[in-house]
């Protein structure tokens, strides 16, 4: 378990909602954390180059440098509890960083790094600091979407390697017919979803553990890779042998052609149109010489000609006369003034290296190849992680000063320079026959031409979107049928806030219509949500499946860690440490004699009442038990009392 902590020993959760959170930066990150600390309840102080000073719907905004110390403490940093710095600008980002801690050296940082390892470089200088990258959090996700293999998302829980795969069921499946719970226990994984050919995908604790498998259907796991491995080996089918096959390439004479093709029409008007003039003078010298006799063949006539334009040499006054001195003479002149030309045009042309992008071409498979377009910060790391996967990418990007084009092309990934929302670049990037489309440039205009451009050319094209409007991403989803829009602020947000407990989201994952994130979550000594609670409990309160932590019945005590997977929209509760409503009770109906002293020990406890008198009250049925109790702790108290072989239901409180 990791040593930092955002709270002291003797502080509960109470006294960090009493003490401000300070936001630094105000971009669609910052917005969407603000969004989810305002609605936690936390008081909230923002800095930002950009908004208007005063106090706002509870939020106190202050208007300048966030790397300003004076502004700093105007905003509260010395009473503090933490400051969470998103603004777009790593340098900025780190000197925030480093005026927070010196004003306050306890304070919680949660920072925004493209490289997350560089504040940890700093040693010593910042301590109980997390950094978090937007990128990193989000372009496994993206990539994994994109993806038609198994692999949505890899994290490590206590110490060993876990992946999150989906399986789609093949016709002549091994576990077609099966059930769910017997698959589970047979290859040793946790059901995380269940999506049937013909029905909506049942999640975490809505999914039955006896449904029968059927051959179409597709299944969400989670489990060691070595099991994983084995399960999907014959899960799939015939199917997965031939997905196997990877990419498809095009004959080598056929991919020369296309890069000959390319080359030419690379090349600029100018250059065709010396080129040819130059060749004309050459074929029609070359003609003259043989049919006047100057020449006794054509290749003697092609000979005569390139010594005079080139070099003079044949020029000799012995060997003309007449209209020939005066044809030879006008052919050097044109020759040279045309050769040199053509040189000058051409040596510019190779200067501007415009052949580059025909040569890409020949490296572009015909299928089964990712295109990504737009290569910043998020689709770097896309392209990184399509390529942990041995997966064959191609990128597409528009500038040709990019930073990443140098790394992208040492790593044997294809690059086309053009803009990806022309539908001749797309071609040349072979869309129609990819595997899936990645539209991860910033502008979201342009990811969503990008897309509609490649459903153009491919109807049943998979194609992934990036955006940072949360609104348009939904909208998106539920009008315009673009299943695979993501919202970055929306996938990252939640990570910034679960930072702040000390909470770490390890992958995010999209099933059907929901994100899922891994998480580890850290119980704190006065957890409202957390401590003293079961396993069980917490499952049902919060809608989650624990992967690590002990049995059912195992209660977290504090500095224990939890690695659960739940959706994000489930999971907001716990990162703000919101206890989950208390609106159930316990009723026994009927109860065996032979067990009623058993049971009044635990109806004793429960009701606070001595055992003699919960012996008389049970004498009395229908008896409420254990007084208000959220979902989860009335779960836990009648599994509890049904080991008495007692006749028990959960009621409203």
């Amino acid at each position: 378990m990791r040593s930092i902590r955002w709270i002291n020993a003797g502080r509960g959760v109470d006294q960090f909602v009493n003490r401000p959170v300070i936001v630094c930066g105000l971009g669609k990150i910052g917005t969407r954390v603000l969004d989810l600390l305002r609605v936690a309840g936390l008081k909230v102080s923002v800095i930002d180059m950009r908004c208007p000073p005063g106090t706002r719907h509870g939020v106190t905004y202050f208007r300048g440098d966030c790397r300003d110390p004076r502004l700093l403490e105007l905003a509260g940093v010395r009473e503090a509890q933490a400051v969470i710095v998103v603004t777009s600008d790593d340098l900025v980002n780190t000197a925030a960083a480093l005026a927070a801690r010196r004003l306050n050296h306890q304070v919680r940082l949660v920072v925004r790094m493209f490289n997350p390892s560089l504040l940890e470089r700093l040693g010593p200088s910042i301590t109980n600091a997390q950094a978090l990258s937007v990128s990193g959090l989000t372009a496994p996700m993206l990539a994994s979407t994109a993806l038609t293999g198994e692999v949505l998302g890899a994290f490590r829980a206590e110490g060993q390697h876990w992946h999150v795969a989906r399986l789609s069921v093949g016709t002549d499946s091994a576990i077609a017919g099966k059930r769910l719970t017997e698959v589970a226990d047979e290859y040793e994984v946790i059901s995380v979803a269940h999506e049937p050919s013909h029905a909506p995908a049942a999640l975490l604790n809505n999914l039955h553990r006896e449904i029968v498998i059927q051959p179409g259907d597709s299944l969400v796991v989670c489990g060691r890779p070595e099991h994983l491995r084995r399960l999907l080996s014959v899960g799939e089918g015939a199917d997965w042998e031939r997905r196997l096959l990877g990419v498809q390439w095009a004959g080598r004479l056929r991919r020369l052609a296309r890069v000959v093709w390319r080359a030419l029409m690379e090349v600029d008007l100018t250059l065709k149109i010396s080129g040819i003039v130059l060749l004309t003078v050459f074929v029609s010298s070359t003609l003259i010489y043989y049919f006047t006799g100057m020449a006794t063949s054509l290749p003697d006539g092609l000979y005569r000609t390139i010594s005079v334009t080139a070099t003079g040499a044949d020029m000799k006054a012995d060997r003309y006369e007449g209209w020939q001195k005066i044809f030879v003479s006008v052919l050097r002149i044109a020759g040279a003034v045309l050769t040199a030309a053509f040189t000058a045009i051409f040596t510019n042309f190779l200067l501007r290296a415009r052949l580059g992008g025909a040569l890409e071409l020949g490296r572009i498979p015909d299928s089964g190849h990712f295109v990504v377009c737009g290569l910043g910060n998020v689709g770097f790391r896309v392209v990184e992680e399509l390529l942990k996967f041995d997966e064959r990418v191609v990128v597409i990007d528009r500038r040709t000063d990019n930073p990443f084009l140098v790394t992208c092309r040492r790593l044997g990934v294809a690059v086309i320079n053009g803009d990806a929302t022309i539908a001749e670049v797309q071609r040349q990037a072979r869309v129609d026959s990819a595997r899936a489309v990645i539209a991860a440039s910033s502008n979201d205009l342009a990811n969503l031409e990008i897309a509609l451009m490649a459903r153009q050319i491919n109807p049943k094209q998979r194609v992934v979107m990036r955006l940072s409007d949360d609104s348009l991403a939904e909208m998106l989803r539920e009008v315009a049928d673009v299943r695979l829009a993501l919202s970055l602020p929306g996938l990252a947000a939640p990570a910034f806030v679960a930072a702040l407990y000390g909470d770490r989201v390890e992958s995010l994952f999209r099933v059907g219509q929901q994100i899922l994130a891994v998480v580890e979550l850290t119980v704190q000594p006065d957890d409202p949500c957390l401590k003293d609670q079961t396993l069980r409990a917490i499952a049902i309160d919060y809608h989650l499946i624990p992967l690590a932590g002990g049995g059912a019945d195992k209660r977290l005590q504090a500095g224990e860690a939890l690695v659960a997977i739940g959706t994000l929209k489930d999971l907001e509760p716990i990162f703000r440490r919101q206890p989950a409503p208390a609106e159930f009770t316990v009723q026994i109906n009927q109860i065996s004699p032979m067990f009623v002293k058993d049971v009044a020990v635990v109806v004793g406890v429960e009701n606070g009442i001595g055992t003699a008198a919960a012996e008389e009250l049970l004498r009395q049925l229908p008896v409420r038990v254990g007084g208000q109790l959220t979902r989860g702790q009335a779960e836990d108290l009648r599994e509890l009392l049904a080991r008495h072989r007692v006749d028990v239901e959960i009621v409203p409180a």
